[in-house]
């Protein structure tokens, strides 16, 4: 009962933790009203689900499973995960008792002639020791250093798992996109081939009429001309297409050797995503979900440091057996032990200490400007994607009405020119307008689908 009260008390002393608590920075000034946004409560752990099946495509299907599975950068993300996790573990393992044993063997000769203040003739001898301790040593956490420190590294940790999020977000998005630029290349690949079959043998009929004479070699030539140019620009897609092939192998972890992607046309099913929920999207974006976290980790590294200032009181204690031969190591009267208190008081340290605390806020101060940013980023991600889908729309609607209306008018020529009323430099003007407005739509197609992943990533791949 008398060292019930030194006992409560040293636990009343435990419970103190010096230092802030986390606080979430305030947003509301920088977040758009219309949105009616709430403070930042990270939900970055909720699955995701495969967003890209809204596309209804099943070759996007295959290559995003691939990628999933087979991404090394997704596999770094999952293995610094992994150490976060560990060092949440060291970090704990600080508030229990440290506890080491050991085994320890020495054998030694002494010296026969000592230096002493009195001469006293000591024999020489030879001396065994066998020790085997075991050490105790245990921090007592009065001011909340190692809390801090845990919390820090749980932040961290947690921080890690939104990074994790936010690579398997961004990996998921590129390859969908990638996949789409593809089949924008097959579809102009396509219309190239289309017009290389009709060149080829619009070229063949113009040089047997020039071999006739009904022809000027003007227009033999500009066939000609055109045929390679054709050539030419269906050996640049397939170039191009290539590349493409190639980084959609290198996310799917696949080595490019050995890649193949089968000719796909660009869907024309573009999925709606609705634009009036982002009021949660502080809640589901994982980088902001990370730099959130990283706040809260800094926050409690300033506590961890202004423990500092205070003494440190540590338990320490051995024991053990230690004797001069190993038949008499285990018995009664080898037995030894100590046991104590140590306090270890800083004086010049003092001055670290404020530099350290100093250190600690400011990265606080970085982290809560990074933070912001994260949250102006979102912003003008989620306002970016829905300009491009509004005005990639009417673009789409324009251009479909101009692809009518060249299809129409290089009709209309060809008529004229096999009539003998136009040229065919006029022929050949229409045919280069009416490809050129074909490509651009497959480009339009694909970059209104790219326009859509882009706001699911935006808001965090999941409404």
């Amino acid at each position: 009962m008398k060292t019930l009260p030194f006992a409560l008390s040293i636990l009343a002393l435990a419970s103190c933790t010096v230092g802030p608590n986390h606080v979430k920075p305030d947003v509301s000034d920088i977040t758009p009203a219309k949105w009616k946004w709430k403070s930042a409560e990270p939900r970055d752990e909720a699955p995701k689900g495969e967003w890209w099946t809204v596309f209804k495509d099943r070759e996007l299907n295959r290559f995003e499973a691939l990628a999933v599975a087979n991404n090394n950068d997704l596999r770094a993300a999952m293995a610094r995960l992994d150490q976060a996790m560990a060092t949440i573990r060291v970090s704990s393992a600080a508030l229990s008792p440290q506890v080491n044993g050991a085994l320890a063997a020495q054998r030694e000769r002494t010296s026969g002639n000592p230096p002493s203040p009195v001469p006293i003739a000591i024999p020489s001898a030879q001396i065994n020791s066998f020790n085997v301790p075991l050490q105790l040593s245990y921090e007592l956490d009065l001011w909340g250093r190692i809390r801090r420190s845990i919390e820090s590294a749980r932040a961290q940790a947690e921080g890690t798992t939104a990074d994790y999020q936010t690579v398997l977000l961004s990996l998921t998005g590129e390859v969908a996109s990638v996949y789409f630029q593809l089949c924008a290349l097959d579809a102009e690949l396509a219309a190239l081939q289309r017009t290389l079959d009709s060149r080829e043998k619009s070229t063949g009929i113009i040089e047997q009429r020039f071999k006739a004479g009904v022809l000027p070699e003007v227009d033999a030539a500009r066939a000609r001309s055109e045929l390679a140019t054709t050539k030419a620009e269906i050996a640049d897609v397939k170039r191009q297409r290539e590349e493409l092939v190639s980084g959609l192998a290198l996310l799917c972890g696949q080595p490019a050797s050995t890649f193949t992607v089968a000719a796909r046309t660009v869907s024309d099913h573009v999925p709606t995503i609705p634009s009036g929920i982002p009021s949660s999207l502080l809640e589901r974006r994982p980088d902001i979900a990370s730099a959130e976290r990283k706040v809260a980790s800094r926050s409690a590294q300033i506590g961890a440091e202004v423990a500092g200032y205070f003494p440190a009181i540590s338990l320490t204690g051995q024991g053990g057996y230690l004797s001069k031969d190993t038949s008499s190591l285990f018995t009664a009267d080898t037995r030894v032990w100590s046991f104590g208190p140590s306090v270890s008081v800083p004086v010049t340290g003092l001055f670290i200490t404020k530099a350290k605390v100093e250190r600690a806020k400011s990265a606080h101060q970085e982290s809560i400007a990074d933070y912001r940013q994260a949250v102006l980023t979102a912003i003008k991600d989620v306002e970016t994607s829905l300009t491009q889908i509004h005005y990639r729309q009417e673009q789409m609607t324009a251009q479909g009405d101009a692809v009518t209306a060249a299809q129409r008018a290089t009709e209309l020529v060809r008529s004229r020119y096999e009539g003998g009323t136009v040229s065919y430099l006029e022929l050949l003007d229409a045919e280069r307008t009416s490809l050129a407005l074909e490509r651009q739509t497959s480009q339009i197609k694909a970059q209104r689908l790219i326009a859509t992943v882009r706001l699911i990533k935006a808001l965090g791949g999941r409404w």
